[in-house]
């Protein structure tokens, strides 16, 4: 009896899993979160760099710059500013090679699902129109007069 609560449990899960509005959100999650990365990563190595040497120094760091100053400590080593293009480059390609794997991932989801499925029949839908045997339109099946000729219809026996 615990091995059918288990299939069946394993079963539900799979079928939570499965949904196409928890496999979005962990889509927008992890995509979200590489993206976050890009973000702070041109925050970090480009625009404070370019914000640093527009007001002459790291306005951030202006605590850090006194304290040099009066430690005697070498301020241009300590002032020196870099823009680290190479790291907001390797944030944005990380970032690409996330969203690819994610993308084939959710690809081959998407495909495996498809495959567990067995593809169901149409159902033949019942008529909802005949042709009128006098002008051979095509009328509403309850009809009992032509719209069309305005013949009267025969009743046709079921």
């Amino acid at each position: 009896m615990a091995d059918k609560e288990k299939k069946g449990l394993i079963k539900e899960f799979k079928e939570f899993i499965m949904r196409g509005n928890v496999m979005d959100l962990a889509v927008g999650v992890i995509i979200g979160g590489a993206f976050g990365a890009i973000v702070t990563s041109l925050v970090t190595n480009i625009i404070q760099p370019l914000i640093n040497s527009i007001l002459g120094g790291d306005v951030a760091g202006a605590f850090v710059l006194e304290y040099a100053r009066k430690a005697g400590m070498d301020e241009e080593a300590l002032a020196a500013i870099t823009v680290n293009y190479g790291a907001f480059i390797s944030a944005i390609i990380n970032f690409l090679i996330i969203s690819l794997v994610i993308f084939l991932m959710v690809k081959a989801i998407n495909k495996a699902s498809k495959l567990g499925k067995k593809e169901e029949e149409p159902a033949e839908e019942e008529p909802t129109t005949k042709v009128c045997p006098f002008c051979k339109s095509e009328i509403a099946i309850d009809a009992t007069r032509c719209p069309h000729c305005t013949s009267e219809l025969p009743e046709e026996n079921e």
